[in-house]
């Protein structure tokens, strides 16, 4: 029996372009893809995303900026805040607010390896 390949989607597809199709109550996990937020975070890591998490200066993120999801750390920019990459290949972004702020990265760890896992908030 040959098995099909299955395509899962890292977003919902929809009109609105968001995650409701999460409980807002309810952690979510996704993989890292890029070299954005390297040493930390490597592509092919997975991250576990709090959207009720308390985001605070130096937390990682998970944002929407100009209908984009973004993955960053949060730090406090004198009345603003920012999105930066830890990558300083990437700029940083400005946010007026933690509106644009979805949840906080709570855990990361390397897929088949269990004591790979570190915690960001206990």
């Amino acid at each position: 029996m040959t098995q099909q390949r299955r395509i899962i989607p890292i977003q919902p597809e929809g009109p609105d372009d968001d995650l409701s199709a999460c409980s807002s109550a309810e952690p979510f996990a996704l993989m890292v893809l890029g070299d954005s937020m390297e040493p930390e975070f490597v592509e092919g890591e997975v991250i576990l995303i709090e959207p009720e998490g308390l985001a605070t200066d130096g937390s990682f993120v998970l944002a929407q900026l100009a209908g984009e999801w973004i993955f960053r750390q949060l730090a406090k920019d004198g009345a603003g805040w920012k999105l930066q990459a830890l990558n300083s290949a990437y700029p940083a972004a400005d946010i007026p607010d933690l509106g644009a702020v979805k949840g906080v990265i709570i855990q990361k760890s390397k897929p088949g390896r269990r004591r790979a896992t570190k915690r960001y908030v206990e």
